[in-house]
């Protein structure tokens, strides 16, 4: 009977405390042991990667050199693969051809000699499977709790489907496997393109178009170094809203979500007195939009008063923009009150809005929106150091008048004495 007693004690004030302070945060997945970055760079090996349009080069020796180099930067932790597709069948039984691909370098940690020799003797020669090769490469990098990177270098459309690789890229995606598939095109092909944006989105991962040997060795060494920045665990995706008040209610961690063009995006953070709210997104522009555009973070309450905003760090050159802020409700710097630090103080929501002005260019899709990061964390405050204060009001007007009247003093002193210094020498 006590124990009953007990136990419908317990449950009441577990259901109080739900009613007094709300539902609990919606908390991002649990940090899990780190694991290597994976990769596994995909390279079109089919007959037309013969031409030379590349900087008067072939497209395969632009892409030789570009291995060459990635190999060499690559960095001690991450276990790299590479995957060629229509590299050995020299036929014309499109069903036979169609079977081309094969892992010339495991994924794992990198033999540098042995990948760039293995690289060398590529030749071009095939068809362009690629939907395929796709399907085996998610196979070679496995599962695991880290997000797994394929890189696509391809210089045409799938010649074998099916499968599609669109559809093949959606089906990666819906099993949930963690894998995003960036892509580089080596020709400026329209019907290209829009295959390797459609692979790109459908995994929230980026096209370009690279038009020569330096440019595609940036970027891939680029995607390869991303690679060592994504977390141990896979951001808990969750949907940002039209206003604050229906916005979700978020716990440090970290979220994704998509956006579209011009959109506001609207979440909420609980955050204590004697707190610091630090708050940070990146914008993937995974579509051609037009380079005047920029990504504003703003901390606002709940009735719209605006408390900060970070200012975006991105250019028209760089295909993920991102910005940052910082707030904390210890106004001043004051020291918490122990109230705040014994966690009974009220709690503030401050609402985060991530807002976008990206112009799509012609042609460009609007749906399904940009992906989109947010990094959410609550800590101690720490105040910034003080600046020079000079004050408010009265006080502040006093200071502005005597550094006036100093300022005339010492120019008229100084006139007096070159007015009579010139006179004299005259």
């Amino acid at each position: 009977m006590i124990n009953k007693r007990r136990s419908t004690a317990v449950l009441i004030g577990l259901a109080a405390a739900i009613i007094l302070t709300g539902p609990a945060p919606a908390a991002a997945d649990e940090e899990r042991p780190a694991e290597p970055p994976r990769v596994e760079l995909v390279l079109d090996v089919s007959g037309s990667m013969r031409a030379r349009d590349i900087d008067g080069r072939s497209r395969i020796s632009v892409a030789q050199q570009a291995f060459n180099e990635v190999v060499d930067a690559l960095p001690e932790e991450t276990e790299l693969g590479i995957r060629v597709l229509g590299a050995t069948y020299r036929g014309k039984d499109k069903k036979q051809g169609c079977l081309d691909t094969q892992q010339i370098v495991p994924v794992g940690r990198v033999d540098r000699t042995q990948a760039k020799a293995a690289v060398a003797t590529l030749r071009p020669t095939g068809f362009t499977p690629v939907g395929l090769a796709l399907r085996s490469a998610a196979q070679d990098l496995g599962t695991g709790a880290t997000t797994r990177r394929i890189v696509l270098i391809t210089d045409g459309e799938d010649t074998c489907a099916p499968p599609d690789p669109c559809e093949v890229a959606r089906e990666l995606a819906a099993q949930g496997t963690k894998l995003v598939v960036d892509t580089l095109g080596l020709a400026p092909d329209e019907k290209v393109r829009r295959q390797l944006l459609c692979i790109a989105g459908a995994t929230g991962g980026t096209y370009t178009a690279a038009e020569s040997a330096e440019e595609l060795a940036g970027r891939i060494k680029q995607l390869v170094d991303r690679a060592n920045q994504t977390y141990t665990a896979t951001p808990t995706v969750v949907g940002g809203a039209a206003g604050c008040g229906n916005a979700p209610l978020l716990a440090p961690g970290v979220y994704s979500d998509r956006e579209t063009f011009s959109e506001h995006r609207w979440y909420r953070v609980p955050v204590r007195p004697g707190q610091e709210l630090r708050a940070s997104v990146s914008l993937a522009l995974d579509r051609p939009v037009n380079p005047d555009h920029a990504v504003l973070l703003r901390a606002t309450t709940a009735d719209g008063r605006e408390l900060v905003r970070g200012v975006d760090a991105g250019s028209g050159r760089t295909d993920v923009v991102s910005a940052g802020l910082r707030w904390s409700a210890t106004e001043d710097g004051a020291t918490p009150t122990p109230e705040a630090t014994a966690g009974t103080a009220p709690t503030t929501t401050v609402c985060l809005v991530v807002s976008n002005a990206f112009a799509p260019r012609a042609g460009t899709r609007a749906t399904p929106g940009m992906p989109v990061e947010l990094t959410v964390d609550v800590v101690a405050a720490s105040p910034a150091p003080a600046a020079p204060d000079l004050g408010r009001g009265w006080v502040l007007l006093a200071l502005l008048t005597l550094a006036g009247l100093l300022a005339g003093l010492v120019t008229g002193l100084l006139t007096r004495w070159w007015t009579t210094t010139w006179r004299e020498n005259r």
